[in-house]
Protein backbone atom coordinates (compact mmCIF):
# COMPACT_ATOMS: atom_id res chain seq x y z
CA UNK A 1 0.00 0.00 0.00
CA UNK A 2 1.11 3.31 -0.93
CA UNK A 3 1.71 6.84 0.98
CA UNK A 4 -2.22 7.87 -0.66
CA UNK A 5 -3.71 4.36 -0.31
CA UNK A 6 -2.93 4.31 3.28
CA UNK A 7 -3.79 7.79 3.93
CA UNK A 8 -7.38 7.22 2.33
CA UNK A 9 -7.86 4.28 4.04
CA UNK A 10 -7.16 6.18 7.10
CA UNK A 11 -9.79 8.86 5.55
CA UNK A 12 -12.33 6.40 4.97
CA UNK A 13 -11.81 4.45 8.89
CA UNK A 14 -12.52 8.17 10.48
CA UNK A 15 -15.19 8.68 8.46
CA UNK A 16 -17.01 5.38 9.76
CA UNK A 17 -16.52 6.42 13.34
CA UNK A 18 -19.25 8.47 13.80
CA UNK A 19 -22.15 6.35 12.34
CA UNK A 20 -20.37 3.81 14.35
CA UNK A 21 -20.29 5.10 17.63
CA UNK A 22 -24.01 6.11 16.84
CA UNK A 23 -24.90 2.25 16.10
CA UNK A 24 -23.34 0.98 19.19
CA UNK A 25 -24.87 3.14 21.35
CA UNK A 26 -28.76 2.75 19.54
CA UNK A 27 -27.78 -1.22 20.50
CA UNK A 28 -27.28 -0.47 23.41
CA UNK A 29 -30.18 1.58 24.22
CA UNK A 30 -28.07 4.98 25.81
CA UNK A 31 -29.25 8.14 25.34
CA UNK A 32 -26.42 10.82 25.11
CA UNK A 33 -27.09 12.13 28.38
CA UNK A 34 -26.41 8.90 29.88
CA UNK A 35 -23.09 8.56 28.06
CA UNK A 36 -22.56 11.62 28.86
CA UNK A 37 -22.80 11.71 32.68
CA UNK A 38 -20.55 8.22 32.15
CA UNK A 39 -17.26 9.28 30.14
CA UNK A 40 -17.69 12.90 31.07
CA UNK A 41 -17.09 14.16 27.91
CA UNK A 42 -20.35 16.80 26.78
CA UNK A 43 -23.73 15.69 25.34
CA UNK A 44 -22.53 18.84 22.32
CA UNK A 45 -19.28 16.83 21.55
CA UNK A 46 -20.94 13.29 21.57
CA UNK A 47 -23.19 14.48 19.09
CA UNK A 48 -20.53 16.03 16.88
CA UNK A 49 -18.41 12.74 17.42
CA UNK A 50 -21.57 10.79 16.17
CA UNK A 51 -22.45 12.88 12.76
CA UNK A 52 -19.22 13.44 11.78
CA UNK A 53 -18.51 17.25 12.45
CA UNK A 54 -16.13 16.11 15.38
CA UNK A 55 -12.90 14.35 14.25
CA UNK A 56 -12.27 11.37 16.75
CA UNK A 57 -8.94 10.73 19.22
CA UNK A 58 -7.79 8.47 21.17
CA UNK A 59 -8.56 10.99 23.99
CA UNK A 60 -12.52 10.40 23.15
CA UNK A 61 -12.72 7.08 22.01
CA UNK A 62 -11.07 5.65 24.79
CA UNK A 63 -13.62 6.71 27.86
CA UNK A 64 -16.38 5.94 25.42
CA UNK A 65 -14.50 1.92 24.47
CA UNK A 66 -14.94 1.75 27.96
CA UNK A 67 -18.45 2.84 28.61
CA UNK A 68 -19.82 0.72 26.15
CA UNK A 69 -16.89 -2.30 27.27
CA UNK A 70 -16.46 -2.68 23.65
CA UNK A 71 -12.46 -2.76 21.69
CA UNK A 72 -11.16 0.56 20.51
CA UNK A 73 -11.21 -1.97 16.65
CA UNK A 74 -14.80 -2.74 16.56
CA UNK A 75 -14.90 1.59 16.92
CA UNK A 76 -12.38 2.19 14.17
CA UNK A 77 -13.81 -0.52 12.09
CA UNK A 78 -11.13 -3.15 12.39
CA UNK A 79 -12.31 -6.08 9.88
CA UNK A 80 -14.66 -8.31 11.70
CA UNK A 81 -13.08 -12.45 12.45
CA UNK A 82 -16.87 -13.24 11.86
CA UNK A 83 -16.53 -14.51 16.06
CA UNK A 84 -20.01 -14.12 17.74
CA UNK A 85 -18.82 -14.24 21.19
CA UNK A 86 -18.08 -11.91 23.97
CA UNK A 87 -14.91 -11.48 24.92
CA UNK A 88 -14.99 -10.32 28.55
CA UNK A 89 -11.52 -8.28 30.06
CA UNK A 90 -11.05 -9.33 33.61
CA UNK A 91 -8.54 -6.53 34.84
CA UNK A 92 -6.25 -6.77 38.23
CA UNK A 93 -7.92 -4.57 41.06
CA UNK A 94 -5.86 -4.72 44.76
CA UNK A 95 -4.42 -8.30 44.11
CA UNK A 96 -8.12 -9.84 42.97
CA UNK A 97 -9.77 -10.44 39.69
CA UNK A 98 -12.35 -7.96 39.09
CA UNK A 99 -14.37 -9.01 35.18
CA UNK A 100 -17.18 -6.35 34.05
CA UNK A 101 -20.54 -7.96 33.62
CA UNK A 102 -22.19 -4.85 32.19
CA UNK A 103 -22.08 -4.18 28.72
CA UNK A 104 -23.56 -0.53 28.47
CA UNK A 105 -23.64 2.35 30.85
CA UNK A 106 -26.37 2.80 33.23
CA UNK A 107 -27.13 4.05 36.76
CA UNK A 108 -26.23 0.02 38.03
CA UNK A 109 -22.69 -1.57 36.95
CA UNK A 110 -21.99 -5.19 37.76
CA UNK A 111 -19.29 -6.92 38.39
CA UNK A 112 -17.87 -10.78 39.05
CA UNK A 113 -14.79 -10.84 41.54
CA UNK A 114 -12.34 -13.05 42.96
CA UNK A 115 -10.37 -11.81 45.83
CA UNK A 116 -7.45 -13.61 47.29
CA UNK A 117 -6.93 -14.98 50.56
CA UNK A 118 -3.68 -12.81 50.77
CA UNK A 119 -6.52 -9.74 50.97
CA UNK A 120 -7.49 -10.27 54.36
CA UNK A 121 -6.15 -7.09 56.27
CA UNK A 122 -8.92 -4.64 56.59
CA UNK A 123 -8.28 -0.61 55.72
CA UNK A 124 -11.95 0.71 55.29
CA UNK A 125 -12.86 3.83 53.88
CA UNK A 126 -16.14 5.64 51.95
CA UNK A 127 -17.30 7.11 48.66
CA UNK A 128 -20.30 7.95 46.79
CA UNK A 129 -21.99 5.37 45.59
CA UNK A 130 -24.53 2.16 46.88
CA UNK A 131 -23.28 -1.65 46.59
CA UNK A 132 -24.86 -5.11 46.67
CA UNK A 133 -22.78 -8.23 47.05
CA UNK A 134 -23.85 -11.42 46.91
CA UNK A 135 -21.02 -14.19 47.66
CA UNK A 136 -20.68 -16.99 45.08
CA UNK A 137 -17.91 -19.49 47.27
CA UNK A 138 -16.13 -19.00 50.27
CA UNK A 139 -15.92 -16.45 52.90
CA UNK A 140 -16.55 -12.66 52.76
CA UNK A 141 -15.17 -10.44 55.21
CA UNK A 142 -17.26 -7.18 55.53
CA UNK A 143 -15.51 -4.49 57.40
CA UNK A 144 -18.73 -1.77 57.78
CA UNK A 145 -18.24 1.26 59.65
CA UNK A 146 -18.35 -0.34 63.40
CA UNK A 147 -19.31 -4.06 62.15
CA UNK A 148 -17.00 -6.78 61.23
CA UNK A 149 -19.36 -9.52 59.40
CA UNK A 150 -18.13 -13.14 57.71
CA UNK A 151 -20.62 -13.68 54.89
CA UNK A 152 -21.40 -17.16 53.41
CA UNK A 153 -21.67 -18.57 50.08
CA UNK A 154 -25.34 -17.53 49.21
CA UNK A 155 -25.39 -14.52 51.53
CA UNK A 156 -26.29 -11.22 50.52
CA UNK A 157 -25.36 -7.42 52.17
CA UNK A 158 -26.02 -3.96 50.25
CA UNK A 159 -24.78 -0.81 52.15
CA UNK A 160 -24.43 3.20 51.08
CA UNK A 161 -20.61 3.39 50.50
CA UNK A 162 -20.43 6.63 51.98
CA UNK A 163 -20.35 4.25 55.31
CA UNK A 164 -16.44 3.38 55.49
CA UNK A 165 -16.15 -0.14 54.05
CA UNK A 166 -13.75 -2.82 53.02
CA UNK A 167 -14.60 -6.22 52.12
CA UNK A 168 -11.75 -9.49 51.52
CA UNK A 169 -11.10 -12.62 52.45
CA UNK A 170 -11.65 -14.15 55.88
CA UNK A 171 -7.98 -15.35 54.93
CA UNK A 172 -8.66 -18.52 54.97
CA UNK A 173 -9.38 -19.28 50.95
CA UNK A 174 -9.94 -17.32 48.20
CA UNK A 175 -13.70 -15.65 47.81
CA UNK A 176 -16.32 -15.18 44.97
CA UNK A 177 -18.63 -12.97 44.60
CA UNK A 178 -20.71 -10.51 42.56
CA UNK A 179 -20.90 -7.02 43.15
CA UNK A 180 -23.58 -4.43 41.64
CA UNK A 181 -22.81 -1.10 41.96
CA UNK A 182 -24.91 2.09 41.69
CA UNK A 183 -24.43 5.93 42.30
CA UNK A 184 -25.61 7.39 45.22
CA UNK A 185 -29.55 6.93 45.53
CA UNK A 186 -29.78 3.80 43.24
CA UNK A 187 -30.35 0.85 44.84
CA UNK A 188 -31.04 -3.34 43.48
CA UNK A 189 -35.05 -4.16 43.83
CA UNK A 190 -35.71 -7.45 43.63
CA UNK A 191 -39.08 -8.51 42.96
CA UNK A 192 -40.86 -11.98 43.42
CA UNK A 193 -44.04 -13.15 42.79
CA UNK A 194 -45.33 -15.08 45.72
CA UNK A 195 -46.78 -18.43 45.19
CA UNK A 196 -50.48 -19.02 45.11
CA UNK A 197 -51.60 -20.38 48.73
CA UNK A 198 -53.90 -23.28 48.95
CA UNK A 199 -56.51 -23.71 51.00
CA UNK A 200 -54.93 -26.02 52.96
CA UNK A 201 -52.07 -23.98 53.68
CA UNK A 202 -52.03 -21.29 56.91
CA UNK A 203 -51.65 -17.64 56.03
CA UNK A 204 -48.34 -16.74 56.37
CA UNK A 205 -47.64 -12.75 57.45
CA UNK A 206 -45.87 -10.64 54.48
CA UNK A 207 -42.24 -10.50 54.01
CA UNK A 208 -39.72 -8.32 52.42
CA UNK A 209 -37.78 -9.74 49.28
CA UNK A 210 -35.09 -7.65 48.47
CA UNK A 211 -31.86 -8.32 49.74
CA UNK A 212 -30.64 -8.41 52.86
CA UNK A 213 -28.89 -5.96 54.42
CA UNK A 214 -26.10 -5.87 56.90
CA UNK A 215 -26.73 -4.52 60.37
CA UNK A 216 -25.56 -1.14 61.09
Amino acid sequence: MDANDHASAIAEALTGIGPRLKRVRAERGVTLTALAEVTGISKSTLSRLESGQRRASLELLLPLAHAHQVSLDELVGAPEVGDPRVRLTPQQVHGGTVLPLTRQPGPLQAYKMVIPASRNVPDPRGHEGYEWLYVLAGRLRLVLAEHDLVLGSGEAAEFDTRTPHWFGSTGEAPVELLSLFGRQGERMHVRAKPRRRTAAEPEAASADTGPVAPER
